[in-house]
Parts: structure tokens; C-alpha cells; sequence
């Protein structure tokens, strides 16, 4: 199952992805006489996300087709929502010589937190803070905490993983150059954090370590692996960090990179991933 926060009438609305556009949660609620949340963050972390992804593989998609949609060219995309308790970020996290992955695997994530303020949506601008000079983009996997997780194993961190994400995450390269300290303060400016309008539930998204993501820098591939290139996979990262604080239902953790571009005013840059819309940003 897809679902998707779209814009429509000026209203920010949780929706499921049919062949031709977007049934609102609210208008299944309506029709069916349903009762799940009409949010996205709220469908996850009530935990009806389970129940409501049960219900489309068991009849419910057949179902959607019946019912009134918002047709795509009448919406716009927004982040899919805008307040996480916590968005955990991943650095160099992809080799380009899998042989070398044994070896590497040895070390620890390289991990850092950005704030909800940074959060934008699909075709949102990143703005270019005037305390730096050089700053980057890059085209990342986000994976969305589906339960709550404190110390789990590698196999019960698949478990609790509700669903899979574009994003775009940007630094101030040159503020975090000058010190390693200042990572937190070079990933935090506001527009720093694109956020993709769509989630894909773990049964829909097939297996993620043969997902590809790539970023896209005007209308060019500027980088591209596969997930299976991954130094630490998602399971392993939510694992890991299970082990520092405890991950809630919404929680986001940006998975690293294959690659960045450097970005100037008037460039665009896209995260494109298998199965999930391209991600854009122009720059400004």
C-alpha cells in the first residue's frame, strides 16, 4: 500500500494512492463507515497502520476502486507529515566495493539528529543560509518507525519498520569541514530536510536491499547505489540506535547516501528511489 499527504482545497490530508489519484482517508471514513485517522503520523502512531494495511491486502484495494478520488493533477505533495519526536540522520553509510563491506562493518554508525524545523515538502525550496558557502545535497532512503522499539535484535527491527520514504538531506559542508563538532549545527538550518509525500508499506516495497536510490542534480544522475551496498542496513541501524534511546511510532531515520552534489541557487536536486515518486527541491 502507498499512502500519501497531498494538498488539496488548501488542506493537508492523509491518503491512499489508487491508479489515478488519491482516496482520502477522511472519504474512506465516510463511505465505509471506517474510523481510521485521516492523518499519516496519526495512522502510525495509533498503530492502525497494521490494521489498515491488513485491510487493503485483503480485499480493500479492489474496494478504493469504487470510491470517490481526487484526481493527481488536482493536488500537490506535502511532506508526508511535519513533526516527528525524532529524525535520526546516517553518514557514509555506502561503499562503492561491496568486498569491503565485512571489514567496514566492524566500526559504528556515523549518526547525527536534525530538527522538525527543517522539514520541507516536495517541490518546497531549500534556502541557502548566509553563514555558508558551500553547501550540499543528497538523495536519501527514510525509513519510518512503525512501533515503539527500545533494544530490539536485527529481525525484530523488519518488524517494526512501517513503511519506507524519499528524502533529500542537506548540509552546510563547509561549517561541518571547519569541525567535526558542528555537524548537528551544519544539518539543522531550516529547509534542510525534504521529506516525501509518500510511505510504502515493507510488504508493497519488495526486498530493500535491491532498492536503488539516486541523486539527481539538474536533470543529471549524480549518484547512484543499491541498497545492498549499505555499510549498516536499516535493520541494523534501527537496532543500534534502539540501544541509545527509545524509537516511537513516527520516528525517521535518514539512512545515508550513495553520493551529494554541491548546490547553488537555481539548481534542483531530486531523490529518486524505486517505486516512490521523484523528490524535488530547486534551490534558492
Amino acid at each position: 500500500m502507498k499512502l500519501a499527504t497531498i494538498v488539496h482545497d488548501g488542506l493537508e490530508q492523509g491518503s491512499i494512492a489508487v491508479p489515478d489519484g488519491y482516496v482520502t482517508l477522511a472519504e474512506l471514513n465516510r463511505v465505509t463507515g471506517s474510523d481510521w485517522q485521516p492523518d499519516v503520523f496519526s495512522l502510525i502512531t495509533s498503530g492502525q497502520l497494521a490494521e489498515l494495511t491488513a485491510w487493503y491486502n485483503e480485499g480493500g484495494q479492489e474496494k478504493l476502486a469504487s470510491l470517490p478520488f481526487i484526481p493527481a493533477l488536482e493536488v500537490s505533495a506535502a511532506p508526508l507529515y511535519r513533526h516527528p519526536r525524532k529524525i535520526w540522520g546516517i553518514g557514509m553509510n555506502y561503499t562503492a566495493d561491496a568486498s569491503q563491506l565485512a571489514v567496514l562493518r566492524e566500526e559504528e554508525p556515523v549518526s547525527f539528529m536534525k530538527p522538525d524545523t527543517s522539514i520541507i515538502g516536495d517541490g518546497e525550496a531549500i534556502v541557502l543560509p548566509a553563514q555558508s558557502e558551500r553547501v550540499t545535497a543528497e538523495a536519501e532512503l527514510a525509513i519510518v518507525i512503525g512501533r515503539t522499539c527500545r533494544n530490539v535484535s536485527e529481525d525484530e527491527a523488519l518488524h517494526a519498520i512501517a513503511g519506507i520514504a524519499s528524502a533529500i538531506d542537506t548540509t552546510a559542508a563547509d561549517i561541518h569541514a571547519r569541525h567535526m563538532r558542528y555537524l548537528t549545527r551544519a544539518k539543522s538550518f531550516d529547509t534542510f530536510f525534504t521529506f516525501g509525500s509518500e510511505l510504502i508499506t515493507p510488504d508493497e516495497a519488495g526486498e530493500l536491499k535491491e532498492l536503488q536510490v539516486e541523486t539527481w542534480h539538474n536533470g543529471g544522475l549524480a549518484h547512484a547505489a543499491k541498497l545492498a551496498n549499505m555499510i549498516f542496513p536499516p535493520a541494523y541501524l534501527i537496532a543500534f540506535h534502539s540501544q541509545v534511546m527509545t524509537l516511537l511510532p513516527g520516528d525517521v531515520i535518514l539512512t545515508g547516501t550513495p553520493g551529494a552534489a554541491v548546490i547553488r541557487g537555481g539548481d534542483v536536486v531530486e531523490c529518486r528511489i524505486n517505486g516512490l515518486s521523484p523528490l524535488r527541491s530547486g534551490v534558492r
